[in-house]
């Protein structure tokens, strides 16, 4: 077996209609002198429960073991997309991102139960608390702060329709790995939640 690193995450994907409309949202926020946005492929977004890092192959099982213990007794449940917000902030943003809503307290808890169910394979609980999230874009380093907020603006008077509901019925292991044309992921292993 290899003993290549596997660069890897833990994500609920997302069906394509959702994709398409994010494609859809992403060209309407697009202008071509905004140079320094760096836009996330569509087919790439998805909503990460935990960064793992880079992983051994031996790992793959264990933590799919671990995803399918987490994953018991919890039924599947829909999530809505909501608004566009920022990290930091729409002022001076870094990250721009689309919200989540719906039943959170059972992805919160879920996203816990993995989160500690992970600790005895080595990995660090996350210190920071979980903020589902879809990532649209990041404005790369040394951006002024003139053009951030700009582009801050324009999201902010930029009307979006974003209204998807998604229904949650599996867990993904991803794969993450980073070509010169951007990150390429695919599915390591997933597990179905049992209604």
């Amino acid at each position: 077996m290899s003993n290549e690193q596997i660069r890897s995450f833990i994500a609920i994907e997302l069906p394509e209609e959702v994709k398409s409309g994010l494609y859809r949202l992403q060209k309407e926020l697009k202008l071509p002198e905004h140079t320094f946005v760096k836009w996330v492929a569509p087919a790439g977004i998805h909503l990460t429960l935990k960064f793992l890092g880079n992983i051994s192959p031996q790992k793959v099982s264990q933590v799919t073991r671990v995803m399918e213990q987490a994953s018991q007794g919890v039924s599947p449940f829909q999530l809505e997309i909501a608004e566009v917000g920022a990290f930091p902030n729409l002022k001076q943003p870094r990250v721009l991102w689309l919200g989540i809503r719906g039943e959170m307290e059972k992805l919160v808890a879920w996203q816990q139960r993995i989160d500690n169910g992970l600790v005895p394979l080595g990995f660090t609980k996350e210190t920071r608390a979980f903020t589902p999230h879809l990532t649209l874009a990041r404005l790369r380093e040394g951006v002024s702060p003139q053009d951030r907020r700009d582009f801050g603006e324009l999201v902010m008077k930029t009307p979006v329709e974003v209204n998807y509901k998604v229904m949650v019925s599996s867990l993904n292991l991803m794969r993450s790995q980073l070509l010169p044309g951007g990150a390429v992921y695919s599915r390591l292993a997933e597990v179905k939640l049992k209604s």
